[in-house]
């Protein structure tokens, strides 16, 4: 299976990929961390200027209504989420706002980003953005950079300009997220691809996402989804701080139930020949049986030269090597049960 360049490039050198359609929620004032805080399920109160958390809006029962990416910008914080919330999660920020000092901008539109993904991607972005002035959270070199958390960022400056660059690690390489303002996108995004960044679209950025075992809303965590289920409770909760909505559901399981959920999210190999199943395909024990779990996300690696995909099974059946069925069109394919990331990748950052 041939390998496209856009792949390449984002395994062994640099890739760039358009991300400016995704939710950019500012939230500024005085009681912006507290107010937040019994919101999502991480602890926005202990982050400081320059750190950034993951994090879940969660029903009362638990379950996901939008995940986040959330950065303290000093004076603001930053929600990034997937387009199809930023309406609905923008209401219900404001929704609660009473007497607190909050106040919520929709920066969406005004504001692009930019991911750029690969071994060379720090130093590529040290040429092309340059540090930021007066900021104690100024932009560092390249080997600091890679060393950022997760959602971690530093400002710096293209042009004249603000450009604020977070740590990701959303394909298991060495990655950043850049945001600017939409005025200085084009030529910010014409500068890192002429200093040798390779446009990655977006079924190859899904593609590598997949390889690296990293599930996304709304494709793998939906409002369905319970975040243990999906082995988020690292990345996502924090286990010391105050209430949050849907806690009492999280802390049940975790605390009475030993932790233990119904189903779990797993990676799924096929055999060589096997075409990547349709998202939401039944996973049985044996053909033509009822269902134990559901294909979420599926790409054919052209790394393995297989198809390999991520969905969830019965607790049971989440075990390594596990032997499952999927159902193909009228026919039905064999599926193992695999670590997660499928390949050895060692770039995703803390």
């Amino acid at each position: 299976m041939d390998m496209p360049e856009a792949y390449i490039a984002a395994r062994r050198s640099s890739a760039l990929i358009d991300l400016s359609a995704r939710g950019k929620l500012a939230i500024r004032g005085a009681d912006r961390a507290s107010y937040l805080q019994g919101l999502q399920t991480n602890d926005i109160e202990a982050l400081s200027a320059g750190e950034g958390c993951y994090a879940m809006f969660l029903t009362p029962q638990g379950r996901i209504e939008s995940d986040a990416q959330i950065l303290h910008l000093g004076d603001e914080l930053i929600l990034d989420v997937h387009p199809s919330v930023v309406v609905a999660l923008d209401e219900r920020l404001r929704e609660f706002v009473f007497t607190e000092d909050v106040t919520v901008e929709d920066r969406t539109s005004t504001w692009v980003a930019f991911g750029v993904h690969g071994p060379e991607a720090a130093a590529l972005i040290r040429t092309v953005v340059q540090p930021g002035t007066g900021s104690e959270t100024g932009l560092v070199d390249a080997a600091e950079l890679i060393a950022l958390p997760e959602c971690h960022h530093r400002a710096g400056q293209f042009s004249g300009e603000p450009v604020v660059v977070a740590r990701s690690g959303e394909i298991g390489e060495v990655g950043f997220v850049l945001y600017t303002a939409s005025a200085s996108g084009p030529a910010l995004r014409a500068t890192l691809m002429r200093e040798g960044a390779v446009e990655l679209d977006a079924s190859t950025f899904n593609l590598l996402r997949i390889e690296a075992g990293r599930p996304v809303f709304p494709a793998d965590l939906d409002s369905e989804t319970i975040p243990l289920e999906a082995g988020l409770e690292d990345r996502a909760i924090s286990m010391t701080k105050g209430c949050y909505v849907g806690q009492e559901v999280i802390v049940r399981i975790l605390h009475r139930g030993k932790g233990r959920v119904a189903r779990r999210l797993v990676g799924l190999r096929f055999e060589p020949d096997a075409n990547p199943p349709v998202p939401g395909a039944a996973l049985s024990i044996v053909a033509d049986e009822s269902g134990v779990g559901v294909v979420t996300s599926a790409a054919r690696s052209p790394a393995l030269g297989r198809s390999i995909a991520l969905g969830y099974v019965k607790r049971e059946l989440a075990d390594l090597d596990t032997t499952l069925v999927v159902q193909d069109g009228a026919g039905w394919n064999s599926a193992t049960v695999t670590a997660r990331p499928f390949l050895p990748l060692e770039g995703a950052g803390r």
